[in-house]
């Protein structure tokens, strides 16, 4: 293992690892910026690294600068998720406004990883060790994989439609070939992944939320068997200025996400507002496209993409292409700002984002009464714009010096063109804590609020519609104009391998409506690697 040196006239953390993994000592704050991208120390902090150490891989050294690391504890070995790690350049060796904050540790952000989604809220190490041997001895050749399961629990114990509990789980394989090993094509990786999605969603079944999702696992055109999800290529040119991403990728895991919203069941792979509209592919809906980034200074990245549109309940199996309908293009593009404050070099991540979808969608009004149709105007298709503010900061340190070794304050803002989408606006605001609880070091708790404003178009047309003594719409108990959502989990690792969080949500004015009562839920979400 080798140090990368540090930027030019920076303090560095150094890198310790091949293209695929890094070790854990060594974990760089740039992490969290991308994203779902690869955040490996999201439960545990560093319990990850006191995994290995049990596991008994050999210890990695490591060269730091203005950066105290924690203490190792036993062997340490290199992260073991098949994702290729490409460190990003910047183009201008300067700052933009973290200039004017702490001068010394811009270089932290020293790298960027690649746009593949795994599972951000994995547990760490493997429930079968054993066959660590044969999966180093595929890697060293040119092949690396994951298998993880997801499962998730949820039972409605009060209000909504009825009591009841519904269970979906996610089985995945993510893997990742190095051509540089397989054909020599040195710097060029093709990821992919193939996943199985089954259950039932209780928000359907129970609560009488249909809009919004309650668990993650369910996608939300429903389950897929044995689906390929993403299968991209990944290279990066001019030194590793410049990175592109080219493929099947699912967007939301691109943009508008961030580590610490992955955390949270209503809010994982991103915001509501950001993952419903159909020009934001969500698994295990992926999209033909393609994303380049950069770094235009070491405090900000900037990316941006192309990427084909069509319906999300086609192509439910992921590999007939051919029958997919291309409606329009979506161009997104998102600037990160990664400031670090005081002495504690506290990092944040302050995301500006944009899309543009030229699908041309219907104005929500639906049908207008006949005795209405003279005076009521229905609007052309247009193009639907959406807007984004995501905003993480963390307030403490606590258990090391990486990235989630602390807790975070989280909030964000979407807007959708109002009349062509279910969800104009979306806020929440959170908190996401480690190390609460004494004799508790690696257990994170989280709490979120989030609220929903329905498109005014929809809320007018339903309005006609009820009072002309028609049915506002399919499963719609009245007009409907908002919602929110309180969610609040626990994430325990029980071992190496296995993270178990127990869940609990209060929902406000389910179906938009306040028809249905409130409702509860309770449930348990588990999390492994086999």
């Amino acid at each position: 293992m080798t140090a990368v040196r540090p930027a030019a006239g920076r303090a560095a953390i150094a890198r310790t690892s091949p293209p695929n993994g890094k070790s854990c000592r060594s974990f760089p704050l740039q992490h969290l910026n991308t994203g779902l991208r690869g955040c490996v120390l999201l439960w545990m902090g560093m319990s990850a690294c006191h995994a290995a150490g049990r596991d008994g891989a050999a210890a990695a050294s490591t060269t730091t600068a203005n950066v105290k690391l924690a203490p190792a504890e036993g062997a340490l070995r290199p992260h073991k998720r098949p994702i290729a790690e490409s460190r990003l350049e910047a183009l201008f060796n300067t700052e933009s406004l973290s200039a004017l904050l702490n001068h010394n540790d811009d270089a932290l952000r020293q790298s960027d990883l690649s746009a593949g989604y795994f599972v951000a809220e994995q547990s760490f190490g493997n429930l079968v060790p054993q066959i660590r041997p044969w999966r180093e001895w595929l890697s060293n050749r040119g092949f690396s994989f994951e298998l993880t399961y997801k499962g998730e629990s949820m039972a409605n114990v009060g209000g909504g439609l009825s009591k009841g509990i519904d269970y979906v789980h996610d089985l995945r394989v993510s893997m990742l070939f190095d051509l540089g090993k397989l054909a020599g094509l040195n710097g060029w990786y093709l990821h992919g992944i193939i996943m199985n999605r089954e259950g039932r969603q209780v928000g359907w079944d129970h609560v009488g939320e249909r809009n919004i999702l309650l668990t993650e696992v369910w996608s939300i055109h429903g389950p897929a068997a044995a689906r390929l999800a993403d299968l991209y290529l990944e290279k990066s040119f001019f030194h590793s200025r410049i990175n592109i991403n080219i493929g099947r990728i699912a967007l939301t895991h691109t943009y508008g996400t961030s580590v610490l919203l992955c955390t949270f069941m209503t809010q994982c792979s991103a915001p509501m507002a950001i993952r419903e509209p159909a020009g934001w592919s969500v698994y295990p809906k992926t999209s033909w496209g393609g994303t380049v980034r950069f770094r235009p200074t070491r405090d900000l990245t900037l990316r941006t993409g192309i990427y084909k549109i069509g319906p999300k309940v086609q192509d439910n199996t992921g590999w007939a292409w051919g029958s997919e309908t291309t409606t329009g293009i979506q161009t997104p593009v998102e600037l990160t700002w990664e400031p670090f404050f005081g002495p504690r070099k506290l990092p944040g991540h302050y995301k500006f984002g944009f899309g543009h979808d030229t699908s041309p969608y219907p104005d929500l009004i639906g049908d207008v009464p006949v005795a209405d149709r003279a005076t009521v105007r229905v609007y052309k298709e247009k193009p639907r714009d959406t807007f984004y503010i995501e905003a993480d900061q963390m307030v403490y340190r606590r258990h090391g010096e990486h990235q989630m070794a602390g807790g975070y304050l989280l909030a964000g803002f979407i807007h959708n063109t109002p009349s062509i989408s279910n969800f104009a606006d979306e806020f929440y605001f959170g908190a996401s804590l480690l190390g609460l609880f004494p004799h508790r070091p690696f257990d994170r708790f989280g709490v979120m609020y989030s609220y929903y404003q329905m498109s005014p178009r929809l809320t007018y047309g339903q309005s006609l519609r009820q009072a002309a003594g028609l049915s506002p719409g399919a499963y719609v108990t009245g007009p409907q104009t908002h919602s929110a959502v309180l969610e609040a989990y626990y994430g325990i690792p029980v071992m190496p391998g296995l993270v178990m969080t127990p869940e609990f949500e209060y929902v406000m004015r389910p179906n938009e409506t306040s028809v249905i009562p409130n409702a509860m839920l309770v449930g348990l979400k588990a999390i492994a690697n086999l």
